[in-house]
């Protein structure tokens, strides 16, 4: 099972009758499906959404766009922002239940997401009194309720170990089963033998609740596919520049011993790792401390004229006066 989320994404009561009971709602699914992301081919640059004219493609810019209602093939009615809010409903941070039915009557289709419920303040022994009220009697409150300006009709339901809000999808919202092939009982006719048979192969393979044995196994594969290639050193993490471009500055950490070893290979002059590799360790870490402090070039030191004499180079170094 995923980790508990504390996160509390909703917080009202339960209301029936004169029931006032104070709860908080939390998320009973995490979203564990593989995400990727788009990118350039060229240079890994993340690419974006924008928003297009469709017929045209020139691009909008926000202030161009609108919310439009489309009542007729090609035909629209937009709607301004302020009759979206005032036909919002109206939130009163409340699960109000308006019944008490079977929950076998709530066909599965109906079911679409589910909240944690957990007491609130001191809601403690009403919620365990609603609770077990609804264990023994196997009812569920059916109830209406407003999340994040929507509202929703949902399913009060006892649980293992507390309530579970689900929220149901509204009646047109589920679509009618008419023009299914689905078999016609009063043609097709299944014997007594056939339905002895296929309860026995039921009974056989018949097993308790186990849903850690169960794996998305697509997720796993992709999954070891990254890891492999990420292992044999395939990821790309940093932003490839196209061939012949030049690497701009921007608002990126660059490191600045990258910086000189550039400026030096454009010059012809040798790079930073080979002068670092020609000082002794304390020299090293002295101009590594210098390069933090003083971003701009300095003359170099008398001592640096040792290691360049080290140093395998074409140039001949120019001899340099005594200091007097």
């Amino acid at each position: 099972m995923a980790p508990t989320s504390s996160r509390t994404l909703w917080k009202g009561a339960i209301s029936f009758g004169l029931v006032h009971i104070p709860v908080t709602l939390h998320s009973a699914t995490a979203e564990n499906r593989m995400k990727f992301n788009l990118l350039d081919k060229r240079t890994m640059n993340p690419v974006g959404n924008k928003q297009v004219n469709k017929s045209t493609g020139e691009a909008m810019t926000k202030e161009e766009v609108v919310k439009g209602f489309e009542y007729e093939k090609d035909q629209y009615v937009t709607i301004s922002p302020e009759e979206i809010k005032a036909a919002l409903p109206k939130s009163t941070q409340t699960i109000e239940i308006e019944a008490f039915i079977d929950g076998a009557q709530i066909p599965t289709a109906y079911y679409n997401k589910p909240y944690y419920v957990a007491p609130a303040a001191k809601g403690g022994k009403p919620y365990l009194l609603l609770l077990e009220t609804m264990r023994r009697t196997g009812q569920v409150g059916l109830a209406r309720v407003v999340i994040s300006t929507r509202q929703h009709l949902a399913a009060l339901i006892p649980g293992e170990d507390g309530m579970v809000l689900e929220l149901l999808r509204w009646a047109d919202e589920v679509r009618d089963t008419a023009g299914l092939p689905l078999p016609d009982t009063s043609d097709t006719k299944i014997s007594d033998k056939e339905l002895k048979m296929a309860e026995q192969l039921v009974n056989e393979l018949k097993d308790e609740w186990k849903p850690d044995t169960f794996h998305d196994e697509f997720r796993e594969k992709l999954e070891q596919v990254v890891q492999e290639k990420v292992k044999a050193g395939q990821g790309e993490h940093i932003v490839k520049p196209l061939e012949g471009e030049e690497v701009k500055t921007s608002a990126d950490i660059i490191d600045l011993t990258e910086l000189l070893r550039r400026s030096l290979r454009k010059g012809g002059g040798k790079s930073a790792d080979e002068e670092a590799a020609s000082e002794p360790a304390g020299k090293t870490a002295r101009r590594k401390a210098a390069n933090d402090e003083e971003p701009a070039a300095r003359p170099r030191r008398a001592a640096a004229s040792k290691s360049s004499a080290r140093a395998s180079t074409s140039v001949k170094a120019k001899p340099r006066k005594k200091a007097a």
